[in-house]
């Protein structure tokens, strides 16, 4: 590995780009692959097992694409097989995890909310976090089913997602949360329209900020750090439809993208049009 080889991320879909934004900013030349998973979206309602397999061919790809450190920017990707992962490969692997412990700093009810997907919260990841740090406060959760789903159409407002939003976050606040924890990389993408249903008396924590600070430490103390002065370049792939990839990436990165398709890890291909 060298220090100008790309950092690698990957994510059932567009989710980890709220990952990505936050290391773009605090390491500006890093170049970065980044793996959209869409074609076995979404992650949240599948078997362990299953999540495992996609996380290990997707981490090979990115190897094969001289990728220094992996970024496992999907919560739920993260407590089915960051362990396993970390246990086979040498390079950094960084997961992503809910804030339960900035939740719970904030916190003036005692009582933290975490919105995330059915399989992150029924993780033993998840239940070992909540007993590390909850010991005079409350977490309570909210499975969120459908909203990747909206996120991933683009439905960032409307009808349907301004409902599933109203009923997730109202279930959480019922219980006496006064801050909501975002459980998914997904859900920092629609943090406005969460914020603007919870009120401004609720604190809304997006973890993305932690992620990218991890990235920096891993990859200083493995002398990885890019030594190049002009800014990094990002590279796209995805497993799903390119045509909707090419637009999720316009819409949600702004700014001129290299978009590829992958059909199985470690092999391209015709385009998914």
């Amino acid at each position: 590995m060298s220090n100008d080889d790309p950092i690698g991320l990957f994510d059932s879909g567009i989710g980890g780009l709220s990952v990505l934004q936050r290391i773009r900013e605090v390491l500006p030349h890093e170049n970065v692959i980044y793996v959209s998973d869409a074609g076995h979206l979404p992650y949240g309602d599948k078997p362990r097992a299953y999540i495992e397999k996609r996380c290990f061919s997707l981490t090979d790809f990115l190897i094969q694409n001289k990728a220094k450190a992996i970024v496992v920017a999907c919560n739920t990707a993260t407590a089915a097989a960051i362990e396993t992962l970390r246990g086979v490969y040498t390079l950094p692997v960084i997961g992503v995890e809910p804030g339960v412990k900035p939740g719970l700093a904030v916190t003036q009810t005692g009582v933290v909310g975490i919105l995330a997907t059915t399989e992150t919260l029924k993780s033993r990841k998840f239940e070992n976090l909540v007993s590390r740090f909850c010991n005079d406060c409350k977490v309570v959760v909210q499975e969120c089913p459908g909203l990747v789903e909206q996120i991933e159409h683009m439905d960032l407002s409307g009808e349907k997602t301004v409902s599933l939003v109203k009923r997730y976050v109202a279930s959480l606040l019922d219980q006496g949360a006064d801050t909501l924890v975002l459980g998914c990389t997904h859900y920092p993408l629609i943090s406005d329209l969460i914020e603007s249903v919870a009120g401004n008396r609720v604190r809304v924590i997006d973890t993305g900020f932690a992620v990218a600070r991890e990235v920096v430490r891993r990859l200083t103390e493995a002398e990885l750090l890019s030594t190049a002065e002009k800014p990094g370049t990002e590279i796209f792939w995805t497993t799903g439809n390119l045509d909707k990839m090419e637009k999720l990436v316009n819409y949600f990165w702004n700014k001129p993208s290299e978009v590829k398709a992958l059909c199985q890890a470690g092999e391209t291909g015709n385009p998914k049009r």
